[in-house]
């Protein structure tokens, strides 16, 4: 015990309070004395202000339940003793139900890294078989395609306006010449009037209508 001035066994002597020794001296404690405001503020809980901010007004009471029990020896020792502090620490229920989730999701996070890893030869053979589909269809596909493409523009081109004209053109002019060889059999008299003529009419008819198309067509890709 302290010996304060003024008590009875000084009698009348002021006396220099005794040394203290250094192994009774208190153990500096562990986290930053910024924490701790004042020795007088230790005996009652932590204002709101001090409590952090990640930390809900309900669980700064419940961890202050679990404290308000507690001597100042017993609290002296948590602030002092790093060891005492985080058994303290990992008792709290908060904390416990942190750790709980905490080993659930490593768990879960091992398992599905268990299930990739077996999945992993399957990923490898329709990687694979992905190669294969790119180096072999699909060239065969895009060759294809290019066959595709060009019977495309063949047939645009054969059915083309200017194209269609050529060849309504080179019909006409069949006709008139097969016309003219009709003639000239009848001129030598390979073949008789009523034959020359039945056959030429129909040949000069063909003829007629394929110019009339061919004029039709012709003047309506100018305009």
């Amino acid at each position: 015990m302290f010996n304060f001035w003024g008590s009875k066994d000084q009698q009348g002597q002021s006396r220099p309070p005794p040394e203290v020794s250094s192994s009774s001296q208190q153990q500096q404690p562990w986290y930053s004395p910024s924490l701790v405001s004042s020795p007088s503020s230790s005996s009652r809980p932590q204002t709101s202000g001090q409590i952090p901010a990640h930390v809900s007004p309900g669980e700064a009471a419940g961890i202050i339940t679990f404290l308000k029990d507690k001597s100042v020896d017993e609290l002296r020792k948590l602030l002092s003793d790093k060891d005492a502090y985080q058994q303290f620490l990992l008792s709290l229920d908060q904390v416990k139900i942190q750790n709980n989730i905490k080993d659930e999701l490593r768990r879960e996070t091992l398992q599905l890294a268990r299930e990739n890893l077996e999945k992993e030869p399957q990923i490898m053979e329709l990687r694979n078989q992905c190669k294969i589909i790119r180096t072999t269809e699909l060239a065969t596909a895009q060759e294809k395609l290019n066959e595709l493409e060009r019977q495309k523009e063949e047939i645009l081109k054969f059915y083309s306006p200017g194209s269609l004209l050529n060849k309504l053109q080179e019909a006409m002019n069949e006709v008139d010449e097969e016309s003219e060889a009709l003639q000239e059999k009848f001129l030598e008299k390979e073949i008789d009037t009523a034959a020359f003529v039945q056959k030429y009419k129909k040949l000069r008819t063909i003829y007629h209508r394929r110019a009339l198309i061919h004029l039709a067509a012709k003047t309506s890709t100018i305009g």
